[in-house]
């Protein structure tokens, strides 16, 4: 049985992790000052040479020599994202990043935690829809923990807010940072990390921000290698032999998308892969020398919104140094039911899962909640992902991702489904109630079967309930049923009731 019972990371409400000892790890380029944020004094005549190390999710290979500190020298700006209108109904009482993962998680750690385990403990997190569930967590996980004695780090958040000088709510990515730069400006760094709070992926920043220093560049965007079918679904980039980048393409086609090959060797990857990864997508996640950010957006740009189709592509035509770092790894855009429901079941996938929570010097944390161990009664449990807290009784689960405080009753089939399982544990009291009353109570009923779906927070589903797609349906809004269908996924709403004997 390959089951993972309670992931023990997801139990972390960590300090900052110690700063990593210093080696003697690729060039010693010249350094901005951190007061001055103004341009670097170089060692020596000339541009440097070429500094991209290769970026891999194992973070154990992470070699840097920062100086000054990441935790001094950076600030880290997490993005909420918009409405999230393509994760319907999953963002209908609660913003993108603070969607549910991997049994125990919200996405918002995933940046928070790459943040820290990098030693950047200035955090940010720009909000704007449907933001109290997301504020809550935060507030809970990181909020009294990554301060200290002498110890500068915060995780804060920023929501979107009308003054007199700009009435608007964010307009964009550019937009939410414009509207706080007058905050961020105020800190005494170097450079400002952009992160989004929807990608699931492990990254060590520090190595981004040390390719950033030594190649001397106002902003540097993290590229992810691909082949051409993938290409067409984003925006490519194209660098000359100094990994500058010189040209974008937002989806291209045909022969527009041949002429955005690139050879990715320039970035580190090796030849035979770079064979099969001709092309290098923007990631959306960005350094950005602090000087050249606040020129950038009341200079240059004034008016811009975006960071990916206006500021980023306006640099590079005004003369700025954009250069391309190469990012190896897994990485997900979780912006559809489709790329969420995928990235989840991937967390099962064996024998090597597409993501993993259990590297020891990258965990991924999350909010404590001292739930105790689930309780797994003569139940057939097989490639699955069990979450804290949940009660399994005399059924099956297959290649499924049961969420905490999950109650499953006996009979139940789960199969290929995400269940993310409940705020609260109802009392024997509130269950007698349900009971005499014909209510049904949060969970799984008897005999319930559920396959290809994605069960939503506190939903109650009756007994014999079978959510099975049974006619094949691709699309369908049923809200008023509880329940949407995206992809062929069946996703019941959080709080819905299923009746018993419901055939999806």
């Amino acid at each position: 049985m390959a089951t993972a019972m309670g992931a023990t990371a997801a139990t972390s409400r960590a300090p900052i992790p110690p700063r990593p000892e210093p080696t003697a790890f690729g060039l010693q380029g010249s350094r901005r000052s951190a007061s001055g944020g103004g341009r670097r004094l170089r060692a020596v005549a000339g541009r440097p040479s070429l500094f991209s190390p290769r970026a891999v999710s194992d973070s154990r290979n992470s070699q840097t020599c920062l100086d000054p500190d990441a935790s001094t020298s950076v600030l880290g700006i997490i993005l909420g994202g918009g409405a999230g209108t393509r994760l319907y109904p999953l963002t209908n009482k609660r913003a993108k990043p603070a969607v549910p993962l991997g049994a125990n998680y919200r996405l918002i750690d995933i940046p928070v935690s790459n943040c820290l385990n990098s030693n950047v403990s200035k955090i940010y997190v720009l909000t704007q829809f449907n933001s109290a569930s997301l504020n809550r967590h935060l507030s809970r996980a990181y909020g009294n923990n990554i301060s200290g004695y002498k110890n500068e780090g915060f995780v804060e958040v920023l929501a979107a807010q009308q003054s007199p000088e700009n009435p608007n709510w964010f307009q964009g990515t550019a937009d939410a940072v414009r509207q706080y730069l007058w905050l961020f400006e105020e800190h005494n760094v170097m450079e400002f990390l952009i992160l989004a709070g929807d990608h699931l992926y492990r990254m060590d920043y520090q190595k981004f921000i040390q390719a950033h220093r030594e190649t001397d560049a106002d902003i540097t965007v993290a590229a992810l290698p691909m082949d051409e079918q993938r290409a067409t679904a984003f925006g490519l980039m194209k660098i000359d032999d100094e990994g500058r980048i010189v040209e974008f393409a937002e989806k291209p086609k045909g022969e527009m998308l041949k002429s955005m090959m690139v050879d990715t060797t320039i970035l580190g990857l090796d030849t035979e892969r770079a064979k099969e990864l001709p092309y290098i997508a923007s990631m959306g996640i960005y350094v950005f020398s602090k000087d050249a950010m606040l020129r950038l957006l009341r200079e240059n740009f004034p008016l811009a919104n975006d960071f990916g189709s206006e500021v980023i592509p306006g640099a590079t035509e005004i003369g700025l140094r954009v250069q391309a770092y190469l990012y190896d790894g897994y990485w997900e855009d979780i912006g559809t039911i489709e790329a969420f429901y995928n990235a989840n079941l991937g967390i099962t996938k064996k024998p090597v899962p597409d993501f993993s929570f259990y590297d020891r010097s990258a965990p991924i944390y999350t909010q404590s909640r001292y739930l105790p161990p689930s309780k797994v009664l003569d139940a057939d449990v097989t490639d699955s992902v069990i979450g804290e807290g949940c009660v399994i009784n005399h059924c099956k689960i297959n290649h499924s991702v049961v969420g905490l405080r999950s109650c499953i009753s006996e009979g139940a089939v789960i199969e290929d489904s995400l269940l993310m399982g409940a705020d609260y544990y109802e009392t024997e009291n509130d269950k007698k109630v349900l009971s005499e009353t014909g209510g049904i109570p949060i969970g799984i009923g008897k005999n319930a079967h559920i396959r290809k779906a994605i069960i939503d927070k506190n939903a109650r589903i009756g007994e014999n309930v079978k959510i099975i797609n049974v006619d094949g349906i691709q699309e369908a809004s049923r809200e008023s049923d509880g329940y949407f269908i995206k992809s062929g996924i069946v996703t019941v709403i959080k709080d819905a009731l299923i009746p018993s004997g419901t055939v999806i």
